[in-house]
């Protein structure tokens, strides 16, 4: 048990002066068999403290029903971390940015159409508190104050970034302290007067986020709050990437000279991310910049100290080094390694399930006379397809969406005949038929990820604002949510030149022995994802690069036959799957802080 308190401009843990050194490591992006390996090697390395966001759009998908279990049981990675002796941040959000879809706030706050997010709503309230109810229960057993390792916990996330309710954040706390959180409780922002100003209260302990310069940010941290410890609530040792963009990286040389600075000003600091994992499924999120929708691509290797797959960097043993030179311990004495990796070969996808042929088993029709957008309709991630049928007669009319979000596939009688993406690329379509002539026209369109931090948070997705043939609105819809949550009902028949996508492809790669970590590599195809024994591993999008493997972690594969299924949209040149020893994540740049 350590109880955490603040004398004036220092930490202290049960009355001793402390310095918090912590790692941030997110349980729901790391598969629960290697939450204690991600642990072990957090604490190898000298930190002394572990910080985790929680998810609450995976933890309630569907409003009142709740997941707390597998990769989503936040009290067995508390209690892993608590085995190990270290100490516990949590940030709660309810909204967490973090890059995750939609900043961690559930898709279905947006069927609401008089909610106002992030602010002293109470309709916002009445939903933020009974998933604090069910989420707290599970932390407070574990807060220090009750025996446990949960010294701190945030309140809201970064929040003067976006406004200043100060009533709002004062009611966050209210739940808080309403469910038995009394350790002790702080806001974080960066440090400009106006994300302190909007994003603080008086009496709680405040921290600012930067990834380099952290004399200029504390002093401006000093300036608002002078007598309180010095704290960096997100020490960014690397950066995100978007699709159609570079792999950030950054330099030993840099990163170790910039964290140095931290111990100099007699900071505290949490490295975010210590390691960073993956966004598997359909959780990446997106910003919006420059008029530009930008995706953020599945993996979250954030160039920290431990990659992707886990593996200690030689950042990793730089910033041990830097930790024992500077405290003068020594990091605990912990057999850690990276784990075995595998090169299983190519893999020929032998099996074809084609979307249009399969629609009855993954989804179910819904109709309405104006199209809906996903939210409407009770769906948050995936696919959804919209179909009608147009009849003559009509010249020559343009396909007009009012906005789309993200992707659009138009088919007319079955057939490809353009393709659409937000702030990217909008091939024309022209539609006419003759008098007593009809045709079918499909859309499918895919959530590429809701948008996590800024202004256009409201991320609906789907077509919004009607669909329309020159002028003329078009009416009489039928949708399909397709979440690809469930592919067991498949019809699959053997792969022939017919099989065009959007098509499911799938075949059996034979393992021998324990399974091994491994990469994914899809040369021959262009956007889609990968499913491996019924878990959806991300995003692929081959054209728009940087990242070009997806990690396959060992606890996914089992000794003998393994089932891999591969979604293309678009294109495949071959059906061939390779599975590599090494990740590969493109070209990089330095990043930028």
């Amino acid at each position: 048990m350590g109880i955490l308190t603040i004398d004036h401009n220092q930490f202290l843990l049960d009355g001793k002066p402390f310095r918090i050194i912590s790692g941030a490591l997110h349980y729901f992006r790391i598969l629960p068999e290697y939450w204690e390996d991600r642990l072990k090697k957090l604490k190898a390395c000298g930190f002394n403290t572990v910080e985790t966001y929680t998810c609450w759009n995976l933890h309630e998908r569907k409003e009142g029903q709740f997941d707390f279990s597998g990769r989503l049981d936040i009290e067995r990675f508390i209690s892993i971390a608590e085995q190990l002796d270290l100490n516990i941040i949590v940030r709660p959000g309810p909204y967490i940015c973090a890059e995750w879809e939609f900043g961690g706030l559930p898709s279905w706050l947006l069927s609401y159409p008089n909610l106002a997010l992030r602010c002293n709503d109470p309709l916002y309230l009445e939903k933020v508190r009974p998933y604090y109810k069910e989420l707290l229960s599970r932390i407070r057993p574990h807060l220090s104050t009750n025996g446990g390792r949960v010294m701190m916990m945030q309140v809201e996330n970064e929040y003067g970034s976006y406004g200043n309710d100060k009533d709002y954040l004062l009611e966050v706390e209210k739940t808080y302290r309403d469910n038995g959180i009394d350790c002790l409780l702080f806001t974080s922002d960066g440090s400009t007067s106006w994300m302190l100003g909007g994003g603080t209260l008086p009496h709680l302990l405040s921290v600012a986020n930067f990834g380099s310069r952290a004399p200029f940010h504390f002093e401006n941290l000093k300036k608002f709050k002078p007598d309180q410890p010095l704290m960096c609530g997100e020490f960014w040792s690397g950066w995100f990437d978007h699709w159609y963009d570079a792999h950030n990286t950054r330099s030993v040389e840099d990163i170790t000279a910039e964290t140095k600075k931290l111990f100099d000003c007699g900071a505290s600091f949490n490295y975010y991310m210590f390691h960073g994992g993956t966004n598997f499924g359909f959780t990446n999120g997106a910003n919006h910049a420059d008029g530009q929708y930008q995706p953020t691509v599945t993996s979250y290797d954030y160039c920290a100290p431990l990659s992707e797959c886990g593996d200690m960097t030689p950042t990793y043993f730089a910033i041990r080094d830097l930790i024992t030179e500077q405290t003068g311990t020594p990091a605990p004495d912990i057999a850690v390694e990276n784990l075995p990796k595998a090169d299983y070969g190519s893999l020929t996808l032998s099996e074809a399930a084609p979307l249009f042929d399969n629609l009855d088993n993954i989804s179910r029709p819904v109709s309405s006379a104006q199209p809906k957008s996903m939210e409407e309709l009770g769906q948050d991630f995936g696919y959804l397809l919209y179909s009608t049928t147009l009849r003559g007669p009509f010249e020559e009319l343009d396909l007009n969406f009012g906005q789309l979000h993200d992707r659009a596939h138009i088919f007319l009688n079955g057939k490809f005949v353009a393709l659409r993406e937000r702030s990217r690329r909008w091939d024309e379509l022209k539609l006419s038929l003759a008098s007593g002539e009809t045709a079918r026209l499909d859309i499918l369109v895919e959530n590429m990820g809701r948008i996590n931090y800024g202004e256009k948070l409201l991320d609906r997705k789907g077509i919004l604002g009607g669909i329309r043939l020159g002028m003329q609105y078009h009416f009489g819809w039928t949708h399909r949510c397709m979440t690809m949550d469930d592919l067991s009902q498949l019809n699959w028949q053997p792969l022939n030149d017919m099989a065009k996508a959007p098509v499911f492809l799938r075949g059996e790669l034979h393992i021998e022995g324990k399974p091994a970590d491994t990469f994914v590599r899809l040369d021959g195809f262009t956007k889609g994802f990968v499913v491996v024994n019924g878990f959806n591993l991300g995003r692929y999008f081959n054209p728009a690069g940087p990242q070009k493997t997806l990690y396959l972690p060992a606890p996914l594969l089992k000794k003998g036959q393994n089932e891999i299924i591969v979604f293309e949209s678009d294109s495949y040149e071959q059906p061939v799957v390779r599975f590599l020893d090494h990740a590969e994540l493109g070209d990089t740049r330095p990043a930028e802080y």
